[in-house]
């Protein structure tokens, strides 16, 4: 980077620093720099508040290159915005830490984040400093977080009954394009979590779990497959279509004659050179067939492809092979069979195979799209959801809720706390805060009050994207919570007759809620000491 100034001394060894191009700059400083900071943060939460909750609205983003996205997913939303605005940046990486650390409640966590820095700008008018509003912020989220801990509830996690962690799915979403389909959808996130979950450490590993889509068939279409589904067929189309009692060979060398490996040339001059080299690729590559059926195997899964010769003297010798798949893959399904992954010929052996109880072809609709299942693996460890939809969005989106669900469920596994959702917790949390807030002679009784007004703007915002009242149906929603002494009501946004979300089974794990508002209060916070921005731009007077 250039340097900004330039150091001289004058006659007396004083030094002064001559700053370049501070005609060029733009600044911004004091309450200025704040308000463009709280203008840019809630313009973004303003466009998620939007999409809150189940009635909240799909928003469709078009990338430069032309491709749709119709997304719920806040930090999605985001992501693909194009953010320009240093604070709004801010705001885009806020919702992609809540992302990466819980996977869910990224839409939640901007729309407090705006609504905190809407608040703190009602107190910077009335002149408090903003270093004493984000004190008194930072004190009120360690309020509203004991507020939490004390209104958790445990949540049975118990592998034989399954239907506690289906209803907490089915909250996830609810706010999501495929709720069409929603206690399918809920059911295959929590068995595919559960597959994988392992019980005594508490922990559940992704990796096992593959997300696949195919576009055609309707969302109902999806399934959990007990194994790995590979986006590949058999190489030749004469191969068996389905396959019992599998040993497949897995390998990671090409499957074609051996090719001289040194710099040198080998020259051919006579037919009968050639004739006696072709013989000797074909020897090799007979043997190397041979090989892989003298192990017992029956399947090959190979990494690298193979060319037509090899491919037709695979369907004479009967082994039936996949190319070409990919290394992933590779590696759950030796996961799944319980295999080796064999690098070279020579290492084959029998107790290096993996076995499954069945391979088959799927092949959908008319253009004839065909999969590969290994199904029936000895390692239930490794499942795939395969996702099916109208068209590619819906796929893409399917796989985001999808992917939002599972980290419910994990969250769920790895603790076990929940709290109600619909706004419930919220409301609760800003009750306490603001009772505390009578409790403090100081100036930070501001930002406390202030703190609880920006936690009730979850449920209004459910509530104005459910189309009831919003200011109505929040007041009636704390009166009741004030004198029922009932930490579960919120707003009823199906309008299905109850505020208790615990009758409608709205529910939201512990650790995302308290995350949510950790997050929100630290980006505020840092945003709320920031005084002076410079930005080179055009000349100010120019």
């Amino acid at each position: 980077m250039a340097a900004l100034g330039q150091l001289i001394f004058d006659e007396y060894g004083k030094p002064i620093i001559i700053l370049k191009d501070q005609d060029h700059q733009k600044r911004l400083t004091g309450i200025d720099a704040l308000k463009s900071h709280i203008l840019a943060a809630r313009s973004v939460s303003s466009i998620l508040s939007s999409s809150l909750g189940p009635k909240g609205l799909d928003k469709l983003m078009v990338s430069p290159d032309g491709d749709v996205t119709v997304t719920n997913d806040g930090a999605t939303i985001l992501k693909m915005m194009d953010v320009e605005h240093q604070i709004a940046k801010l705001m885009v990486q806020l919702s992609q830490s809540q992302d990466d650390e819980i996977g869910d409640g990224t839409t939640g966590v901007v729309v407090l984040a705006g609504a905190l820095l809407e608040k703190a700008e009602y107190l910077l008018d009335k002149g408090i400093h903003p270093i004493r509003i984000a004190d008194g912020y930072e004190l009120a989220a360690k309020k509203a977080i004991e507020n939490l801990e004390k209104i958790a509830e445990e949540f049975p996690v118990d592998t034989n009954n399954l239907e506690p962690l289906i209803l907490t799915a089915m909250t996830t979403l609810g706010s999501k394009i495929i709720n069409r389909c929603h206690r399918q959808m809920a059911k295959i996130a929590v068995d595919a979590v559960m597959a994988v979950a392992d019980m005594e450490t508490r922990d559940v590993n992704f990796e096992l779990i593959k997300v696949e889509g195919k576009v055609g068939g309707k969302l109902e279409d999806t399934m959990l497959v007990k194994g790995v589904v590979v986006d590949k067929d058999f190489s030749h189309p004469q191969m068996p279509k389905e396959l019992k009692d599998v040993k497949m060979a897995i390998l990671t060398c090409p499957f074609e004659p051996p090719k001289p490996k040194t710099k040198h040339k080998l020259e051919v001059s006579t037919v009968e050179e050639y004739n006696a080299l072709y013989q000797y690729e074909q020897k090799q590559f007979t043997e190397m067939v041979d090989k892989v059926k003298a192990a017992g195997a029956n399947l090959a899964i190979c990494q690298w492809g193979f060319d037509d010769e090899a491919n037709h003297l695979l369907l004479q010798k009967q082994l039936p092979a996949v190319r070409w798949v990919g290394g992933p893959e590779i590696e759950l399904i030796a996961i799944a069979t319980n295999g080796r992954i064999v690098p070279r010929f020579e290492e084959l052996s029998p107790e290096k195979l993996g076995t499954c109880g069945k391979v088959r072809e799927l092949s959908f609709g008319t253009t004839k799209d065909k999969m590969l299942v290994i199904e029936d693996c000895p390692n239930t460890k490794a499942v795939t959801i395969f996702i099916r939809g109208g068209n590619k969005m819906i796929i893409e989106e399917a796989k985001r809720s999808i992917h939002d669900a599972l980290c419910v469920v994990r969250n769920l596994v790895r603790n076990n706390k929940i709290v109600y959702g619909g706004g419930a917790s919220e409301v609760s949390c800003a009750l306490a805060v603001s009772e505390e807030a009578d409790k403090i002679s100081t100036l930070e009784q501001y930002a406390f009050r202030a703190f609880a007004d920006a936690l009730e703007s979850i449920p209004l915002a459910l509530a104005e994207n459910s189309g009831l009242s919003p200011i109505h149906t929040l007041s009636e929603c704390k009166a009741r919570q004030i004198t029922e002494k009932n930490a579960a009501l919120g707003i009823d946004c199906n309008q299905s007759g109850t505020c208790d979300m615990k009758t409608q089974h709205v529910i939201e794990t512990l650790h995302s809620k308290k995350q949510q508002i950790l997050l929100a209060t630290q980006l505020v916070k840092m945003i709320l000491k920031i005084d002076d921005i410079r930005t080179p731009g055009e000349s100010m007077h120019g």
